[in-house]
């Protein structure tokens, strides 16, 4: 997994799924963390739950979260300001069991 920190921002990928059954965050996918949302892809709402789901687990306002690159992709680059590299690596480990109800 890559987690990068510069300049107090965290910044990590992170493979999506919209439109899941469920919101969650599933470990790590192929150097990524895997994020599921109940969201569609349409008019920015996945990215928009991908954001809030980021901010509820690391703590953070929501404004601290933002999608650097991939926008339109599954994955994508995600900065996080505010929160230390051994909390967003612990994401990297969660798994379906902490589930978001959306």
């Amino acid at each position: 997994m890559d987690i990068q920190e510069r300049d107090g921002e965290i910044t990590f990928a992170v493979r999506m799924t919209p439109r899941a059954s469920r919101s969650a965050i599933e470990g790590e996918y192929q150097g990524a963390l895997k994020v599921r949302v109940t969201a569609p892809a349409v008019e920015d709402r996945a990215n928009e739950a991908l954001r809030r789901l980021l901010a509820e687990r690391l703590n953070v306002p929501v404004s601290a979260v933002r999608i650097v690159a991939g926008g339109k992709s599954r994955t994508k680059r995600v900065s996080v300001a505010g929160v230390s590299r051994a909390r967003v690596a612990s994401l990297f480990e969660a798994s379906g069991k902490r589930d978001l109800k959306s």
